[in-house]
């Protein structure tokens, strides 16, 4: 009888290592908490986790644990714990083996097991990028594999990861040290920061994320030769995910949870049904895709980055319209399709909802579309429901359309930001002229299309246009406000487009494109402008500061394009409205339109004494230094040492002019 319940014994033991045996590693990391992770089979289990794990703290991949190891392969695993060159965030790696090691601790508290969590949970802060991303394998490899891995969801499984312990949620049961909890929580703020600039803009408007983005451009990436730079239907899905589970999530979070549900809605494919034919084992021996009305929504795997039209790639890196296009081996051995997405559309709903009640929120972030399904359906309407004088931003967020109205950001109006779904497709109009509203002598300040008086406004992704012709003086843009960021704009006119105003005020333009016959920038503020085009329309000047006497900046140039319609040959850089006028180009280019003069003193020669204009390292045909008026300057290397953005916009507000 003793012998056979020894017997039963054995055969109900090695019953049940067969069954652990038999799962996937994944599918044994995802099983419930409970009295299995102290039982011995687990313990054998974590034993391999602890021997695969290097001395720097991750894992290399693709590692089923859970099989048994010989006595010469633990010796070779022991041998290699100096080794770097394979440790990865890939196919779950570091993350699924850290999940494991916390559930054995709670069950059992060994020691060892807290900290090789821990000294993963070191891996993982070590591998992250400065921007917030993380690279495929760290210590970096060669290839495609430093690119900002979002394939097979590595950054969100870490994310998952961080967010559980900066929340202190006792999901996991290892609880890291304060000074540790900053630094998560810190990489996890950073890492939503990298995931908010890695969302793709097609054609101004934000849609999803391809599965890799350069680490240091930030833009789409190949990886493998069939993984072409792309909007990935299933690697965004759990980014999405990710950012609607942010508790209060920021005006910018809502923005992009938004765009790229309506690129989900937009992308989704309901007539296409994947059909595979298996062998006995399972195996996918033929796959095809046929015609089926009314199917499950699925999107493509791949999509191009301008159309959304989906392609499939064979190891030959050709793309093709249709997977039947493409060989055997990829056909069947890789997801060409996916449903992730569905998992989006179904939680949206209850994410607004949930948002929607926030009252900081909702007055915080509102949506203008002419069309009717927004907030509001004008922007001047959207303005005069902000809350005055708010503690925080109020996002605008303005859908594509023709807007034709004058549009007023009232002094008290602060803190608005304005983000256009397309600066080419989203346009702030109309058309005031200097005759037209007919007021006296200062008519010009009453002509704008957009007035910013509320101190701490951001515009971005817009054209704001007066389109009243070469009629006079007809403003587009009248800035009458202090720390203003102007990015990734239009500015649209003719004489005086652009306004900017107020004594000891600073503004910032950015990648903006500015146009104009006569003095179309012009004012007394102090305004850095970087990588923008200024692009004259008729021989004429370009700008007409009016500088206070004593201020250290006026209007500054850094990086800028200088452009000019066809035939247009006789223009100066800018003359003194008022006389203490100052204009600086640092390393811009300029076309052969720009005068070799340069400079032009308004008729009024006591200027030449006062203003002060002056160029540096500037390249093109109109840069001609030697032949420039005498008054105006040449700055060498040591003068130009102040031109620096930190300095000339330099404010109780720090930073105010970063993009956040």
């Amino acid at each position: 009888m003793k012998n056979f319940f020894l017997l039963v014994t054995f055969i109900v033991s090695s019953f049940s290592q067969a069954q652990v045996h038999d799962k996937k590693w994944a599918s044994i990391v995802d099983s419930k908490e409970g009295p299995w992770f102290a039982s011995d089979e687990a313990k054998n289990i974590a034993e391999n986790v602890l021997l695969y794990q290097r001395n720097i703290g991750g894992w290399p991949k693709n590692i089923q644990m859970q099989l048994p190891l010989s006595e010469a392969s633990k010796q070779q695993l022991l041998s290699q714990k100096n080794a770097t060159d394979d440790l990865t965030i890939d196919n779950g790696a570091t993350t699924q083996e850290m999940l494991f090691l916390s559930k054995m601790y709670r069950q059992t508290k060994d020691k060892r097991y807290e900290k090789a969590f821990l000294d993963g949970l070191n891996y993982i802060l070590a591998a992250q990028y400065d921007n917030g991303g993380w690279p495929q394998f760290y210590p970096l490899k060669k290839g495609y594999y430093t690119h900002i891995t979002f394939n097979d969801d590595a950054i969100t499984n870490i994310l998952a990861i961080l967010k559980e312990l900066k929340n202190n949620t006792n999901y996991f049961s290892i609880t890291p040290s304060k000074s540790k909890l900053n630094e998560i929580t810190t990489a996890y703020n950073k890492a939503i920061e990298c995931i908010l600039k890695t969302q793709y803009k097609q054609n101004g408007t934000l849609t999803a994320w391809c599965a890799q983005h350069d680490e240091l451009t930030l833009e789409p990436a190949k990886a493998r030769a069939y993984e072409l730079p792309s909007l990935s239907g299933k690697e965004s899905a759990k980014i999405v995910l990710t950012l609607m589970a942010i508790e209060n999530p920021s005006p910018e979070i809502i923005f992009a949870v938004n765009s790229a549900v309506a690129w989900f809605e937009k992308t989704k494919i309901t007539n296409l049904k994947i059909v595979d034919q298996t062998n006995s084992s399972g195996k996918v021996m033929d796959r095809k895709v046929v015609v089926s009305e009314n199917e499950p929504p699925i999107w493509a795997r791949f999509m191009e980055l301008d159309t959304n039209e989906p392609f499939f790639c064979d190891r030959d890196g050709i793309k093709k319209k249709t997977l039947a296009e493409i060989g055997e081996e990829r056909r069947n051995g890789y997801a060409w399709y996916t449903n992730e997405p569905k998992e989006v559309l179904k939680k949206y709903p209850a994410w607004l909802k949930k948002i929607g009640p926030n009252a900081n929120t909702k007055a915080n972030y509102v949506v203008v579309d002419a069309s009717g399904k927004g907030d509001f359906t004008s922007i001047q309407e959207a303005i005069n429901a902000a809350p005055a004088f708010p503690d925080q931003a109020v996002t605008i967020a303005i859908k594509k359309g023709t807007y034709y109205e004058k549009v007023k950001v009232h002094a008290w109006n602060t803190k608005i930001t304005m983000i256009g779904e397309s600066k080419e497709n989203t346009i702030i109009t109309f058309d005031d002229h200097f005759k037209k509203m007919n007021v006296g002598r200062n008519s010009t300040f009453h002509t704008y299309t957009l007035l910013v008086e509320g101190n701490d406004f951001v515009a971005e992704n817009l054209t704001i246009a007066n389109s009243a012709g070469e009629v006079g003086q007809a403003v587009a843009l009248n800035v009458n406000a202090n720390r203003v960021r102007i990015q990734n704009c239009n500015l649209l006119g003719n004489q005086d487009t652009l306004y900017t105003s107020g004594e000891g005020t600073k503004n910032y333009f950015k990648d903006c494109y500015i146009e104009g016959t006569t003095d179309f920038i012009f004012g007394d503020a102090t305004v850095l402008f970087e990588n923008c085009t200024l692009h004259s329309k008729k021989d004429s000047f370009i700008t007409a500061a009016s500088t206070p006497k004593d201020t250290e900046f006026g209007y500054v140039f850094i990086n800028c394009k200088l452009t000019a319609e066809k035939n247009i040959k006789k223009v100066y850089l800018g003359r003194p409205w008022r006389s203490y006028a100052k204009t600086v180009f640092i390393t811009c280019h300029m076309e052969d339109h720009i005068l070799p003069v340069g400079w032009h003193n308004w008729s009024k020669p006591e200027a030449e004494q006062t203003c002060f204009y002056a160029e540096f390292q500037c390249s093109g045909p109109g840069f001609q230094p030697q032949k420039r008026v005498s008054w105006s300057k040449q700055l060498d290397v040591n003068e130009i040492q102040k031109y620096t953005k930190e300095t000339i916009l330099s404010d109780n507000h720090k930073n105010w002019y970063q993009k956040n």
